[in-house]
């Protein structure tokens, strides 16, 4: 049977109030995952307004192409990592954007399917490849990596004070059962960590991993930077975050930028869910949308 998976677009509204700028031009979806917001522009722009999206991941791209349907004339999407996205804009033949979106979350499809190997909470294969073509696992790392850089990756990717414990854990463990699903990793670590409030302990582990497999930081930077030249003056560009480094990324390579005179902020501070949205859409508590504006 096929499942069926509906994925709550973060502060949709906000992004399109403060994304839109010119109904009448090109804008890009770097991550258009099941193509919520990608909707929600499509439907600001006017008849001639034209989106391009992107994502890594066919799964995603086969739902949000069949959402998108609608505005076939006005939109494309393209299998492509957003750290491609120059390479994109030439072969699509786009010189100018007026506007870019970056959701860096992972959508319901993703963490709610067994089967890709996100979720700390079901049973699956120890994936986390947003591409499936991608040859490294969550379970290589586990199964290959010496203990020291499992312990960098967990202390510099998922910020977990408990790194080097459970990076010893997990080599300790690997000699007697090598790593293949989410639920054996999960639980080794919750057996051996204690729980701190509701957080399960290995929600850490599991974030880092998944940024490691998918190289997401070293891509939202090329990805950024990639763009800014091919946004027109006056167009913008919004990025969601959904944990501090990211954040933290996001805030000083548009702080960089801003010093170089390429663009400016157009949120003093980083832009989070209503009580409205927290109330239908829990997930979205950690959100925080940053926009800066072409200057030149």
């Amino acid at each position: 049977m096929e499942e069926h998976y509906t994925h709550d677009s973060v502060l949709l509204r906000e992004v399109v109030d403060l994304l839109v700028t010119d109904r009448d031009g090109v804008y890009l979806d770097g991550t258009v995952g099941l193509g919520g917001h990608a909707e929600a522009i499509l439907q600001t722009l006017s008849a001639q307004g034209k989106l391009l999206g992107t994502d890594m991941d066919p799964e995603a791209l086969e739902r949000s192409t069949e959402r998108l349907m609608p505005f076939a004339g006005r939109s494309r999407l393209v299998r492509a990592n957003f750290r491609n996205l120059g390479q994109v804009l030439d072969a699509e033949g786009v010189s100018l954007l007026s506007g870019a979106l970056f959701d860096l979350g992972v959508s319901s499809l993703q963490l709610d399917k067994a089967s890709r190997g996100f979720a700390l909470r079901l049973e699956g294969p120890l994936d986390m490849r947003l591409d499936p073509a991608s040859k490294l696992t969550a379970a290589r790392i586990c199964n290959e990596w010496p203990a020291e850089q499992i312990e960098l990756l967990l202390r510099e990717y998922g910020e977990e004070r408990a790194a080097k414990r459970i990076a010893r854990l997990i080599v300790d463990c690997r000699k007697q059962t090598p790593f293949a699903s989410t639920l054996q990793l999960a639980e080794l670590i919750e057996k051996r960590l204690p729980r701190q409030g509701k957080i399960h302990p290995a929600t850490k582990t599991f974030m880092a991993l998944r940024i490691a497999v998918n190289q997401e930081l070293e891509n939202l930077t090329r990805g950024i930077e990639s763009v800014v030249a091919r946004i027109a003056p006056g167009g913008r560009i919004a990025v969601i975050s959904f944990h501090s480094l990211e954040d933290r990324i996001v805030k000083n390579l548009f702080r960089s930028l801003a010093e170089h005179g390429d663009v400016r902020p157009i949120t003093a501070s980083p832009v989070s869910p209503g009580e409205d949205e927290l109330g239908r859409n829990p997930r979205a508590r950690s959100s925080k949308l940053r926009v800066v504006e072409r200057t030149a």
